[in-house]
């Protein structure tokens, strides 16, 4: 067997092997070594993509230097999407976690409301995101990131649609960060010119209402508890 045979086996044995460990047990992959990195995964939209933005000044970029800055053993990954619903995100999940997923932050459901979608399908989608986590990083401690509608989808789709996080979140026993956008939604200065996408300082703040939840998490989570 050729040197270019062999790699093209170890790459074949590594899906493999990353699939039977579910992605995020440290695995031993050809003598390669194993996978000592803790990661918390952002799995959300193109607010956790950063959409207008340079990547470093998205939000999943600001917590990883707030992680730096007090010498977490962490990581962050951004795993966000444009345009990504709940349906889309339940897709993609078991192919997002990696390898040392430690913690997965889900910050979905934004295009879910502005399409109006149902809120029961948004939960049901939603929960079945988790389960999948959990089915596949059993020791992964899962955060769900609440998200509100403008007042003009009407009263009765805003308050259902605001409702069902933290519904899922006590159903699935997870913590919650009440508003992803808090003080960032509905305010002009914060975003861009489509009101929708955050500004710099926009992301700044999202990346504070998600470190208020992570942040004792990890240092939960760093001290072995």
């Amino acid at each position: 067997m050729n040197a270019q045979c062999k790699l093209v086996g170890l790459w074949l044995l590594g899906l493999v092997l990353f699939a039977q460990t579910g992605f995020c047990e440290e695995a031993q992959v050809a003598g390669l070594g194993a996978v000592t990195t803790r990661r918390v995964v952002v799995f959300g939209d193109s607010i956790t993509a950063g959409y207008g933005l340079e990547r470093s000044q998205a939000f999943p970029a600001v917590l990883q230097r707030k992680i730096e800055q007090e010498k977490l053993p962490f990581e962050i990954v951004g795993a966000g999407v444009s345009g990504d619903t709940t349906a889309g995100g339940l897709r993609r999940i078991a192919w997002v976690l990696g390898p040392g997923a430690a913690v997965c932050v889900i910050a979905l459901g934004g295009n879910d409301g502005l399409r109006g979608i149902p809120p029961e399908e948004t939960a049901a989608n939603l929960g079945g995101i988790i389960r999948l986590i959990r089915s596949k990083c059993p020791t992964a401690v899962v955060i769900l990131a609440g998200m509100r509608m403008p007042e003009n989808y009407g009263a009765p789709y805003t308050q259902a649609f605001e409702a069902l996080f933290p519904k899922v979140a006590a159903e699935n026993g997870t913590p919650l960060v009440p508003f992803l956008l808090e003080g960032v939604g509905g305010i002009p200065e914060m975003n861009q010119a489509d009101l929708i996408h955050p500004t710099e300082e926009g992301q700044i703040k999202v990346a504070e209402n998600v470190w208020k939840v992570l942040h004792p998490l990890l240092l939960s989570l760093k001290q072995g508890k």
